[in-house]
């Protein structure tokens, strides 16, 4: 006979854990959203207005622990997970997208690359810096003729000439780039063998041969620094390499599958906003004598982007949850493969879906270009097709899939 008591206790508390944070999680979270709200929340309208960004900010996020989230706090980070700093990502992202832009580039797509894939001496030398803001780190993968084919269509080579390396070519749409000290970039070291032919380095911003070509004027995230980067006999030490020549395809797989994650995230902490933004408006906004919060129309539109907003969360939460500790070079595997890409995809569109619907809401002062809501609707776009296009995420998904 089957059992009818239910779940003990236990059985309970466990399942309930998979939805709450740690103590040490709760502890962190508090204090960024204060201090998100609280000092990167009005600098908002200047970075967007001027495509401004604070020269001291990186250091101030440094003093007051946003950066280096993962990184062990020997080194002068916090010690935590890739779940803890996705969730500081998305408060960042939330109450200032440009900052929450840069965030990722440097502690994940910089830092968490170079803790997870470089040597000990390398880490040594650059971590901390990059804890305390001292070092701004960049990725530099996209190319201007290699996107979504970044790793078939790289141009940018790298030889070996003694004790350096000699890097020539360029990198485009690199967050972080003119204002970078530190890029991790991807370069070809044997061409022959295609993408499994590419090597990750270690390149300073001083380096002989290095240039910022051009900072980008762009559509949305404004204040957050894009550029184009030069390598031009660009000489840099051998001892900077990460791992060993061609490998960085693994380096770059295991960076791809993780940025999906936190680029979901991103993009749940700025839907959150855009609904508080149209809950608000709502309410104080009256029409033919009464707030229009009050019209089912707009009731439905308020519930359709507070679904969509949690079950992206739940999604995104689902997809960082399984990267967790993910191996060195240890990226691309099936199931996360699939999720991370199938994470980013849902939430990309569901954040189109919750700004867009917040914009109307808004009526004509969301088409104004100095409101919050313009700034977000602005921003979304990137979210499907930075960190690979929605297309390119559907193909990953139906891959794996099919591979069975």
């Amino acid at each position: 006979m089957t059992d009818q008591t239910g779940p003990s206790a236990a059985d309970l508390a466990a399942i309930k854990a998979n939805y709450a944070f740690t103590d040490d999680q709760r502890a962190i979270l508090d204090h960024v959203e204060r201090v998100a709200r609280e000092v990167l929340h009005p600098l908002q309208e200047k970075m967007d207005a001027e495509e401004y960004w604070p020269e001291d900010l990186f250091a101030k996020m440094g003093e007051l622990g946003l950066l280096g989230i993962t990184a062990p706090i020997e080194m002068g980070g916090s010690g935590q997970d890739e779940f803890t700093q996705a969730l500081v990502s998305e408060i960042v992202s939330k109450w200032n997208p440009a900052v929450g832009l840069s965030l990722g580039a440097h502690d994940n797509l910089c830092l968490n690359n170079l803790l997870r894939n470089g040597s000990e001496a390398q880490k040594a030398k650059y971590v901390p810096g990059l804890c305390s803001g001292e070092i701004v780190g960049a990725l530099g993968l996209t190319e201007p003729g290699a996107g979504s084919d970044a790793l078939g269509a790289m141009a940018t080579t790298a030889v070996r000439d003694g004790d350096e390396y000699v890097l020539n070519g360029s990198k485009m749409f690199i967050t972080n780039g003119p204002i970078a000290n530190l890029v991790l970039v991807y370069a070809k070291t044997d061409k022959s063998k295609g993408a499994k032919g590419i090597s990750a380095f270690l390149v300073e911003t001083t380096a002989p041969g290095f240039k910022v070509a051009q900072k980008l004027d762009k559509m949305g995230f404004r204040g957050s620094p894009t550029g184009e980067l030069l390598f031009t006999d660009c000489r840099i030490p051998a001892e900077n390499i990460i791992g060993e020549e061609n490998t960085g395809v693994s380096i770059v797989m295991s960076g791809l599958d993780l940025e999906r994650a936190m680029v979901a995230s991103m993009c749940v902490g700025m839907a959150e906003r855009a609904l508080e933004l149209a809950l608000e408006y709502a309410q104080l906004r009256e029409q033919f004598g009464k707030p229009i919060a009050r019209f089912q129309m707009i009731q439905s539109r308020l519930a359709e982007i507070y679904v969509d907003v949690e079950a992206a969360r739940a999604m995104s939460y689902r997809a960082l949850a399984a990267c967790v500790g993910l191996p060195k070079g240890g990226g691309g595997r099936g199931e996360i493969h699939k999720l991370t890409a199938a994470s980013v995809h849902y939430a990309a569109e569901a954040f189109n879906r919750a700004v867009t619907s917040a914009n109307h809401i808004h009526g004509g002062s969301g088409y104004m270009q100095d409101t919050e809501i313009n700034r977000l609707y602005r921003a979304n776009k990137l979210f499907e097709i930075g960190a690979g296009t929605s297309e390119v995420r559907k193909i990953i998904i139906s891959q794996e899939l099919l591979r069975g």
